[in-house]
């Protein structure tokens, strides 16, 4: 299963809220809303969160078993 904890962990470690990404990144609330109920976004998504965030993959999901 992936989980998206490592997401929350670094918007927190650099200071973003979910509120600036709706608003100054034109991301979707659909996909935020889809990431807190554990459901699937497009690599495209992740691609996007990277670049927002400066950050790898391993900082937006992980997989737990």
């Amino acid at each position: 299963m992936i989980s998206y904890a490592p997401f929350w962990q670094t918007l927190k470690k650099k200071g973003i809220t979910t509120y600036a990404l709706i608003h100054q990144h034109n991301i979707s609330s659909a996909t935020i809303d889809r990431m807190k109920k554990g459901n699937g976004i497009s690599t495209a998504k992740i691609d996007d969160f990277c670049e927002i965030l400066d950050c790898r993959v391993e900082d937006i999901i992980q997989y737990e078993k």
